[in-house]
């Protein structure tokens, strides 16, 4: 393979990797607009809907499924988030072939490509659980991390890319705290996902107090993070009492302090790295809009555009923490500007 195939094949990676990126975006909001107006079961099947690739009329939807009554908005609303994200899994298909064409070459991302497919398959796996198991709360959290994972691995292997275009290729880890506000981060998605799947986001009313108590008497934190409960017939408006959704709306609350103490203490140890100083500042102002709109989803009664919004800000949250980490950690090498030609070339000298 000459150079010149090699680097076209980089630009052609990496152009994929930036729209995979992006891509990824749409698709978990999309998701997120599923959940939120309750089409995660518009199709009672899975891949199809009632048996077919498109939504059928209601004559056919009666005889597959009888006792799933066809709404045909919410199944179209599914359907077309399950065509996106099929088409996302065509690029990371795309990638992983890319990836195998280039497996020689050191430093190249082959792994992390690879890993990528592998994790979208996985997410699709939990898509069809999320239906199969009726909108389960642990299929569904996971379903939701495993999309911000997917979108963390495009932002990760983008940047790889770059510095591989540009012949870096010993890139350094983030360093340790950066780690432990990934976790946070994680952590309150999680929250997040399961305060949605158990239809706790109106639990609480009211901020800064939660139905007009600093902690409220009635919550209900065994059955709420009751985690090894059997499936239900169907966790449609979920099947949890008032205590137990208190108890989880409440636990988010305290994730986000926690998380607001870690990006705070991020940017003190690091704002003088002057590379990671714009992301960290962007960071904390990030995390003061999303609780700005956590806030407003609760005291205007969870409006969907605020909801999504708040699920888009979470998804920006993590990037810019991934792009605070790229900076304290692989940006801050000093490596020369040079092709992969000459790369190429130093490696048969």
């Amino acid at each position: 393979m000459t150079v010149q195939m090699i680097e076209q094949r980089v630009r052609w990676a990496l152009r994929l990797a930036g729209f995979g990126l992006l891509f990824t975006l749409v698709v978990v909001l999309v998701g997120a607009w599923t959940r939120l107006v309750d089409a995660g079961l518009g199709c009672p099947d899975w891949p199809g809907c009632y048996g077919a690739l498109v939504v059928p009329d209601s004559e056919r939807a009666q005889a597959f499924a009888p006792d799933a009554p066809l709404d045909v908005f919410k199944a179209w609303v599914e359907m077309f988030h399950r065509y996106l994200a099929t088409a996302l899994g065509m690029v990371a298909l795309v990638l992983a072939g890319l990836a195998w064409s280039l497996r020689k070459k050191t430093g190249y991302p082959v792994a992390l490509s690879f890993f990528l497919l592998i994790a979208i398959c996985i997410q699709g796996a939990f898509g069809a659980w999320t239906v199969t198991l009726k909108l389960w709360p642990q299929v569904v959290t996971l379903h939701l991390l495993g999309g911000f994972t997917v979108l963390g691995l495009f932002f990760w292997l983008y940047q790889r890319l770059k510095a591989f275009s540009r012949g870096d290729l010993k890139p350094r880890k983030p360093p340790a705290f950066w780690w432990l506000l990934l976790v946070l981060l994680t952590g309150q998605v999680a929250l997040g996902g399961w305060t949605s799947s158990n239809y706790a986001g109106l639990a609480c009313t009211g901020f800064p107090t939660c139905n007009q108590q600093w902690w409220p008497e009635q919550m209900d934190f065994s059955e709420g993070f009751h985690v090894t409960q059997e499936v239900g017939p169907n966790y449609l408006h979920g099947q949890l009492h008032a205590p137990a959704r208190t108890a989880i709306h409440y636990t988010h609350r305290l994730g986000a302090l926690v998380l607001g103490l870690g990006v705070l203490g991020l940017f003190l140890i690091y704002a003088k790295q002057r590379k990671a100083r714009p992301w960290l500042q962007g960071l904390i102002l990030t995390y003061a809009a999303q609780v700005g709109l956590g806030i407003a989803t609760v005291i205007w009664l969870l409006p969907l555009s605020l909801a999504l919004l708040h699920t888009a800000g979470a998804a920006l949250l993590l990037l810019i923490l991934l792009m605070t980490g790229w900076q304290l950690g692989y940006g801050q090498l000093q490596v020369p500007r040079v092709t992969l030609m000459e790369v190429e070339n130093a490696q048969f000298q």
